[in-house]
């Protein structure tokens, strides 16, 4: 058998590929762009590299018109995005974040679906005591985007804790094995300068090289029966294997990704596959080599099909396999059985192991802010004030008060009571498993609303669910205002992608696991269509599901809906 020769696409590197090359390892011009008082912006070229650094330059879209009449640049404002790895935050910094967010920010905080805080609103002249604040809080925005390995994620949920810590510090391990190298972000934003009088030592990237990947990567561990952070989802996966009682290692999979391109076949949603099994201390080697076969036969012409996924759909996943094993020197196991059976949070208090307990609050779009009637920001300041265990962030944009003693549960409870912090319950299942995206106001990058049209959407299909009996049926609802995933809208059994102001592709049919994609069931729609689809499929649903069916199983058992049996037959 003759061995497969693997290469890169060929094509001209793409213009990102050129910034990155001349960045002298992630530098740019930022230090000097960042000082110059003439713009609150800065130039493309710096603001693709900002990335690296846990950033992006944005602007006020709702403003746009009324300074652009005004003669008036863009309200340029930052996001900025921490790296925590596993989404664990101790009280002193979740204090740290609240603050920062009110003196440098918007006044919110945003959970992310991949488990961090983004803080929204900075301005330029204020990025460089931001950053050096969260230094000082022990946490950092390196690598929290752009060409890298981004915030690992693992599980959550919290009637796993016996096995969240062990799986919290291997994500932990995994997060700073995989960090740059490049000093770039400590001299731009933490003052650091080089050794005088020393020779000059040429500065390498010994995994990602001087051009970093050709595209984001994103890594997380599950740990079944819960998929709450959609392991399927990730560019490579690991899923805990436990047996009695023990964490024996982990299910590896590869090339998974949300992201796709309106109108562009050769794009599409994909889940991971799985390639064998390794032991808990190889998990590091394995994700370096893997990252290192993505740095070097990734896409480096077309950034639409950079990720990893693509890699490995044109290779093969058995030939990706192949050559990951020959870059380890070892063999990865058979892959071992396991099960999951929901992608969601468990809220409300639940006791954990050695008489701890932790607390799941339900946050809508997982912004933390002060509203009207709801003072879920102070509330959660207070808490953080007296907790002395961890706050969880988790993948659904949820907040877990973790590690509660017996003593402090009642304090905390009565805080959770005088700010009227909520678990959700009474609200219906179907908005307690909604996801959205940041979209409109902020991102560049939507089409359509997200975060907040989504609650609006819900109160209109809860009147639908209500008259069908389905106020407790767990049914997962995800809303992106464009297609890049964010909210990984393609494992949502009920899924829209905005496709212009007010309008969005409707897809259906994903597992309720997270095992299986969606497909488009209509195509840019408004809520008026919306809602008029949704009444005739729920009321179907309601009358004619089987026992313990979920909606993406019937829809597609009913042939609304194809079923997607790879992300490469997400479009037919």
């Amino acid at each position: 058998m003759v061995k497969q020769i693997l290469k890169a696409p060929d094509g001209q590197p793409s213009d990102v590929e050129d910034i990155k090359e001349r960045s002298n390892y992630l530098r740019g011009t930022l230090k000097e762009v960042m000082q110059d008082p003439i713009s609150a912006g800065i130039p493309d070229d710096d603001n693709r590299l900002m990335k690296h650094h846990g950033s992006y330059l944005q602007d006020d879209r709702d403003l746009r018109n009324e300074r652009q009449k005004q003669k008036l640049e863009p309200a340029y404002q930052f996001m900025l995005r921490v790296r925590l790895p596993g989404g664990v935050a101790a009280p002193d910094q979740w204090l740290v974040m609240d603050e920062l967010s009110e003196t440098y920010g918007n006044g919110t905080l945003k959970l992310t679906t991949r488990e961090t805080f983004q803080i929204h609103g900075i301005l330029k002249w204020n990025m460089k005591k931001t950053i050096q604040e969260i230094h000082a809080a022990l946490l950092d925005t390196i690598a929290a985007c752009g060409d890298v390995n981004r915030n690992v994620m693992c599980a959550s949920n919290p009637y796993q804790s016996e096995i969240h810590s062990e799986v919290y510090e291997w994500s932990k391990k995994l997060s700073n094995d995989l960090l740059p190298r490049t000093r770039a972000y400590h001299e731009i934003w933490l003052d650091e300068e080089k050794v005088a009088g020393t020779p000059e030592v040429e500065e390498v990237e010994p995994m990602y090289g001087p051009l970093y990947l050709p595209r984001k990567f994103k890594i997380g561990i599950a740990v079944p029966p819960s998929n709450d952070i959609d392991i399927f989802s990730q560019d490579l996966g690991f899923i805990a294997i436990v047996e009695e009682g023990k964490l024996v290692g982990f299910n590896v999979a590869i090339g998974g990704g949300m992201g796709m391109t309106h109108g562009d076949k050769e794009t599409y949603p994909q889940l991971a596959k799985i390639i064998g099994f390794c032991k808990p201390d190889q998990i590091s080697e394995l994700a370096e080599k893997v990252i290192t076969i993505q740095r070097d036969y990734g896409n480096r012409s077309e950034r639409k099909n950079a990720r990893f996924k693509y890699t490995v759909d044109r290779l093969g996943p058995e030939t990706v396999k192949s050559e990951l094993e020959n870059r380890l020197g070892w063999s990865l196991d058979e892959a071992r059985q396991y099960h999951f059976d929901h992608n969601g949070d468990r809220y409300g208090w639940v006791k954990g192991v050695q008489g701890s307990w932790h607390f799941t609050l339900f946050v809508e779009g997982g912004r933390v802010a002060d509203f009207d009637e709801y003072q879920l920001k102070t509330g959660l300041r207070e808490i953080a004030k007296i907790h002395t265990g961890e706050f969880h962030l988790t993948a659904n944009q949820n907040l877990i008060i973790a590690n509660v003693s017996s003593q402090q549960k009642k304090k905390i409870n009565e805080l959770i009571e005088q700010y009227g912090l909520t678990d959700g319950k009474h609200y219906s299942a179907l908005r307690r498993s909604s996801m959205a995206c940041v979209a409109l106001p902020t991102c560049g990058l939507a089409m359509a609303e997200a975060e907040r049209y989504l609650p609006v959407l819900i109160n209109k299909i809860e009147e639908i669910i209500d008259d069908h009996g389905l106020r407790d049926e767990d049914i997962t609802i995800r809303m992106t205002g464009c297609p890049n995933g964010c909210a990984r809208h393609a494992l949502g059994e009920i899924g829209f992608i905005g496709k212009a102001p007010g309008k969005y592709n409707m897809y259906l049919g994903a597992a309720h696991d997270g095992s299986r994609l969606s497909k488009m069931y209509r195509e840019n729609i408004g809520e008026e269509q919306i809602l008029k689809e949704l009444s005739f499929i729920l009321s179907h649903y309601a009358k004619e599901r089987q026992e313990g069916e979920h909606l993406g199983d019937f829809v597609i058992r009913k042939a609304i809906v194809k079923e997607t049996t790879d992300g490469t037959n997400f479009h037919d």
